[in-house]
């Protein structure tokens, strides 16, 4: 198992508010935008930006970074295997499969596999 990329999160009310900032100091377009349930999602940089309203924000705050891994399986193992807690088992959804688990320390941490294409264009490029 291997991390690809690791996304610090950032909150914000409106995404096309907190964007032209973050292009200023990054020198970069967003590389993903979407929307998922009623958060809207952009990566920019290192920056995983989630936007809207406070309360649904609130659903992903349990977790502090965004971690790109390339097999969530063995990753899953690994995790366990260093007594953390899968608090959201493996998932599908629009990037590929995700999960979030709790480590042994506390820490709570989102890991995303994503999908072959996403892989060529972001990571292969």
């Amino acid at each position: 198992m291997t991390i690809l990329k690791t996304y610090a999160r950032l909150w914000a009310d409106d995404l096309d508010r907190a964007l032209p900032l973050l292009e200023q100091l990054t020198g970069e377009q967003p590389h993903l935008r979407m929307t998922f349930h009623t958060v809207g999602l952009a990566a920019i940089g290192d920056f995983l930006v989630i936007a809207g309203p406070a309360e649904e924000r609130a659903k992903y705050s349990h977790a502090s970074a965004t971690v790109v891994v390339d097999d969530l399986d063995a990753l899953q193992a690994t995790l366990e295997s260093a007594d953390a807690t899968i608090t959201t088992p493996a998932t599908d959804g629009p990037t590929g499969r995700f999960l979030y688990a709790r480590h042994a320390d506390g820490a709570g941490v989102e890991y995303v596999e994503w999908n072959a294409e996403l892989v060529r264009r972001l990571i292969n490029a």
